[in-house]
């Protein structure tokens, strides 16, 4: 059986098929216009900057506008509006990432975290299953603390309180946030196989 991690990068083995402009119904036109006109589509080749159908996990939520919009508001608010510093919020996505082994996720959010400062070779590591050995203070507490709560389900006193005087209650709330909002990205997109884009590798083995 196949799985995320290992569908074809370059074929479109969506389940969501992408919706034409003119298919649209108007509450998805409204959904669309509002993920279109929000900081998003600032990011050049995202899927919301993009001519034509919008792909990547909007393309999911169109399926049920209501919610598509309160999620992309949700998302909009943990990518643009955090209390943690870019850098820190896309090594928690990649952290993310990994462990749903969502491939697009990665794709979209490895290049914005290296644009954000963070080591290359941090991405690598992650990307590879390992703990990173080169990390700051404030990137091995992000890393600790959204692997355990993946893991575990939950966070160790030590790794609460090293958050907690590090970030603050805000900042700590920000990391909970940014990874609960990106489990529901990668479901989305591991549910609908959503594909590379074409001649793209796949990130992560």
């Amino acid at each position: 059986m196949s799985s995320p991690s290992n569908l074809n990068a370059s074929a479109d083995n969506r389940r969501f098929p992408l919706i034409p402009s003119e298919q649209l119904t108007p509450e998805q036109k409204v959904l669309v216009e509002a993920i279109r006109s929000g900081p998003r589509a600032q990011i050049q080749n995202s899927g919301a900057s993009k001519p034509g159908p919008i792909g990547g996990p909007f393309n999911v939520w169109l399926r049920s506008p209501g919610i598509g919009d309160k999620i992309q508001q949700l998302g909009e608010e943990i990518r643009f509006r955090s209390s943690l510093p870019s850098k820190l919020n896309e090594m928690a996505i990649l952290v993310t990432a990994r462990v749903w082994k969502s491939q697009y996720e990665w794709f979209a959010h490895h290049k914005l975290a290296v644009a954000a400062g963070l080591d290359p070779q941090i991405g690598k590591d992650i990307a590879e299953g390992k703990r990173p050995t080169t990390m700051s203070d404030e990137e091995a507490i992000i890393y600790d603390f959204s692997l355990q709560m993946h893991e575990t389900h939950g966070v160790d006193d030590k790794t609460y309180q090293r958050a907690i005087q590090q970030f603050g209650e805000r900042g700590v709330m920000d990391l909970m946030a940014v990874n609960g909002f990106y489990c529901l990205v990668s479901m989305c997109l591991n549910v609908d196989r959503t594909p590379l884009p074409v001649g793209e590798p796949l990130p992560l083995k």
